[in-house]
Formats: structure tokens, sequence, C-alpha cells
């Protein structure tokens, strides 16, 4: 087939466009480099059945496939609390172009939620016809809430007659997240591996379920290969939860660090627990989560490990633009 991974250069998108490459697709990756990196993609561009668009999802786009995933948008806190504006308008309006394009070419369009629809939750674990607790008037605001209306891009564009798929991402990590994009796994490993104090956020009593990307990755392919339409969206997150307290625990441990825990207020908004509720996900897809937290964090450590030692793959010369 052919498919548009729309944040095909960020870190699940790239590690979405390889699978799908291995598989035999050909993948069109659009990324305007915002939050992508060029060097996620560096192994696929001497694919014949990889192009690189260097575009935002804002731009027109017109292109013949099948599928098109929409995984474009800033997720790092600190980055879409300083662009709230693109980070709401790349989630709706980016939506809608790609929901537009789907209808144009009877495309499946798959959009890349968030459990950050949930909010602060007061139902645990989360499914998937939980309303959420959340606040449309916040730091965190334009990023939630530009989810939650992405969603309803596809509920509009499904009684349209467009195949629309929702997928809700709980934590996701692996390698290829950036140092700075302000998550709890690349700071207390970056901090750690450097030496320095693992800061804490609260007491370290919230918590959260982390989801190896590989796993995360293969529900999206599930969910590309079903032939049959699925009505409402999808948790895919790892049901595993533990303290935010025990992830710093394991981390100083798998990477032999002498740092210290330091603790600091909790910023506003957080939520104290996230848990995802996946069994529309192993009835419908048979799919679940492989990788268990302590063997993921030692598939990522390596990846840091050179990020701290500035031994990360170099910057490329040029990159291939198709379009």
């Amino acid at each position: 087939m052919k498919v548009l991974v729309a944040g095909g250069a960020g870190f699940v998108g790239s590690h979405l466009c390889a699978r799908l490459v291995q598989l035999g697709h050909s993948v069109y990756c659009l990324d305007n480099l915002m939050t992508g990196r060029r060097q996620n993609i560096a192994p696929l561009l001497n694919s014949a059945r990889f192009f690189f668009i260097n575009r935002s999802v804002l731009d027109p786009v017109w292109l013949p496939v099948d599928v098109i995933f929409n995984l474009a948008s800033p997720a790092s806190p600190p980055v879409y609390q300083a662009e709230p504006e693109i980070t709401l308008r790349t989630n709706v309006e980016g939506s809608i172009r790609l929901a537009q394009l789907a209808e144009d070419t009877g495309s499946h369009f798959i959009y890349a939620s968030s459990s950050e629809v949930y909010g602060n939750p007061s139902q645990h674990p989360q499914q998937e016809d939980y309303l959420g607790n959340v606040k449309t008037m916040g730091p965190r605001a334009c990023y939630d809430e530009g989810k939650r209306c992405g969603e309803t891009v596809c509920y509009l564009y499904g009684k349209r007659g467009v195949r629309v798929s929702v997928i809700r991402i709980f934590n996701t990590y692996g390698p290829r997240m950036r140092m700075d994009d302000g998550r709890v796994v690349s700071n207390f490993m970056t901090q750690a591996l450097r030496g320095e104090p693992l800061t804490i956020y609260g007491d370290g009593s919230q918590t959260r379920s982390f989801c190896y990307v590989d796993d995360l990755v293969e529900g999206f392919v599930r969910l590309m290969n079903t032939k049959t339409p699925l009505a409402g969206p999808l948790n895919l997150g790892n049901p595993e939860e533990i303290t935010v307290l025990h992830l710093a625990s394991s981390i100083l441990k798998l990477t032999r660090s002498k740092s210290r825990i330091e603790f600091n207020p909790l910023p506003v908004d957080d939520p104290v627990r996230r848990c995802p509720d996946i069994a529309r996900a192993k009835r419908l897809l048979g799919w679940a989560p492989s990788t268990r937290v302590e063997e993921g964090l030692a598939r990522t450590m390596p990846y840091f490990s050179r990020l701290v030692n500035d031994r990360d793959v170099p910057p490329l010369e040029s990159v291939v633009v198709a379009g």
C-alpha cells in the first residue's frame, strides 16, 4: 500500500515509518521538523519505498495514498506550552486537511489522539467511553483540547463516509526520544546518565503506564490491516501501572547512577493516575504490549548514552524531498 505518515520524522512516527517500509509498503513521511529530526529517518532515505516531504501538515498536500496516519503534533509539554497556537491548529486544521485528503482519495484515516483527552481521570483504569476530567483553560489545554477536537474531526468525516480510526496513545518511550522533550523517561534517563539529580514533580506517588514504542507500532499496524472498520476510539498503552518514584528507582539501578532524587512541586493540571483499559484492543486487534518496562528501559538506555556522550547519529548533509 501507499501510506502517508504525517509527523513521520518524530519519535513514534519514525518507528512507524521504518516498520511500514520493512513490511513492503511505500511510505510518504510528511514533517516540518518542528520537533521531528532528520536523524530519525536517516536509515530510510536509501530505500526506494521511502519519500520525505519537508512540509507542515497545515500546508496543502496531494498524494494518492491508501492509508493516512496523522501523528503530526508537538507532544512534548515544554514545546506545546511554548507553542500553544501551533499545537492547537496542527491537531484541528491539520486533521481537517488530512481527513479531506482521505475523503478525496478513499483512504483510511488514522488519527493519533492521546490519553490526555481523559485529563486528570476520576475513572481508573480509563475506558474508551469515559468522557474525561479536563480543563479547557490551562497550560496543557492546547494539547488536550486539540486532541479532543481532532477526534471530533474524525467523527464528522466518519459521518460523511470516510473510514476513520482514532487511537488514544498512553505514555510511550524508547529510542529516538529527545533529551529535552520534558517527559519523565527522557528526563530521568538523561539526568541519571549525567549524574544529575533526578527531578520528581510531586511526591512520586502519581502513576503512569509506560508502553515500549515497538509495541505501540504493532498496534498501529494491526489497526491498519484490520478489514472491519472500528467505531469509536481505541486505547493503546501498557496496563502495567507503576509510580513515578518506582520508575526513577528502576532507571537509577539500570544506569548504576549515583544521582540523588529531588522533589519539586507538581505542575499545574498534571494527572495523578493514568492507566489504560485495553480490553477493546485485545478483543478487536488481538493486541497487548509484550515488553515489560525493565526490558524496554534496557533497550532504550544505549540510545540515551550515545546522546549524553555526543555520539548520536551525525546530521545529514542532504535529504531527498518528494512532493
